[in-house]
């Protein structure tokens, strides 16, 4: 049985009538969270915030990391949350031990090109691989160089308090990095 037909018939049992009341597309605590993609914060991060089914837009991706701070998915997606979903606060969660912090360009390079990837596309297309998936020495620097990136974006409004939290994968502590309130109405 492959890990797809585990899913698919793990779903048919978990999916029953009624099981689930219908949700507002809408975040009820009008709150959206950024995120990093670790598998060790998956029902982990939200519990420890208090955080459950339909309170908040939650955005994931590796490092918590902005590689394009003008058009990217991050940012199209805090937009359409902000404006069309009614969030209200950002809250970008870095974590300890983070993998990004320790990615190598060349070593992903050299992966890259034994799976069979070109060197001419990672080239053309990637020219600085490291820099490419945003990876970053610091977690808590990370989340404040982010932080900054999101509160200086023209596209979003000024009154949306942008937090900077990091997360213990451990134990499920967080610690403020650096607190929106005081910065809304930039």
């Amino acid at each position: 049985m492959t890990l797809l037909d585990e899913i698919l018939r793990h779903n048919i049992t978990f999916t029953r009538p009624n099981a689930f009341p219908p949700l507002s597309k809408s975040p009820r605590r009008q709150l959206a969270i950024f995120t990093c993609m670790d598998t060790r914060l998956v029902d982990f991060l939200e519990p420890a915030m208090g955080i459950t089914r339909g309170d908040a837009k939650i955005i994931k991706n590796a490092g918590n990391t902005i590689v394009d701070p003008h058009q990217g998915g991050v940012i199209r997606s805090l937009v359409v949350a902000i404006y069309e979903l009614g969030v209200e606060e950002v809250i970008v969660i870095g974590h300890k031990d983070c993998g990004m912090s320790s990615v190598d360009g060349e070593s992903l390079r050299a992966k890259m090109l034994a799976r069979g990837v070109a060197a001419q596309e990672i080239n053309r297309l990637i020219p600085d691989l490291a820099q490419w998936v945003g990876a970053f020495s610091h977690p808590r620097e990370n989340v404040e160089r982010v932080v900054g990136i999101l509160r200086t974006n023209p596209l979003l409004p000024n009154d949306v308090p942008i937090h900077g939290l990091l997360f213990c994968p451990d134990d499920g502590s967080l610690e403020l990095v650096t607190c929106g309130y005081s910065d809304a109405g930039r």
